[in-house]
């Protein structure tokens, strides 16, 4: 906690702005990845159409990370990874709907676990990877 002008106390401690700046384009890479994977998987053109297909996610993700705060902690597992892959999954969802995209319940379920294994899963090996240097 810091006394800012006027004695007005600051909360929120500082984050190094490198930090925040790779884990928010890492999510944001992560979900156009996602949006390709599932391109290629229809036997769809890949870059043709990618805007169409992630601009749903990667709005609800923006909104996942205003939701949570997560610049707070861009790279903790629990406080900000499962809280901006559900934001970002059921807005996604939400936002695909409205725009008369497809949202059928296989696509639901993969696009759920391929986005926590994306979204969460690196923030899970850096936190691996924090504690054992921590260690050693």
């Amino acid at each position: 906690m810091t006394a800012g002008p006027e004695g007005v106390v600051d909360e929120a401690p500082a984050y190094p702005a490198k930090p925040l700046i790779v884990s928010f384009l890492l999510d944001a890479v992560l979900v156009v990845v996602f949006a390709a994977i599932g391109r290629a998987s229809h036997g769809e053109d890949i870059l043709f159409g990618l805007w169409d297909t992630s601009w749903t996610f990667l709005l609800a993700l923006v909104v996942g990370w205003a939701v949570t705060f997560a610049w707070r902690a861009p790279t903790a597992l629990l406080r900000t990874g499962v809280p901006v892959w559900a934001i970002t999954v059921a807005g996604g969802m939400l936002l695909r709907a409205l725009s008369g995209q497809g949202v059928q319940v296989a696509f639901v379920v993969i696009a759920a676990l391929v986005l926590l294994l994306f979204l969460v899963g690196w923030r899970l090996i850096a936190a691996v990877i924090t504690r054992r240097s921590r260690r050693g």
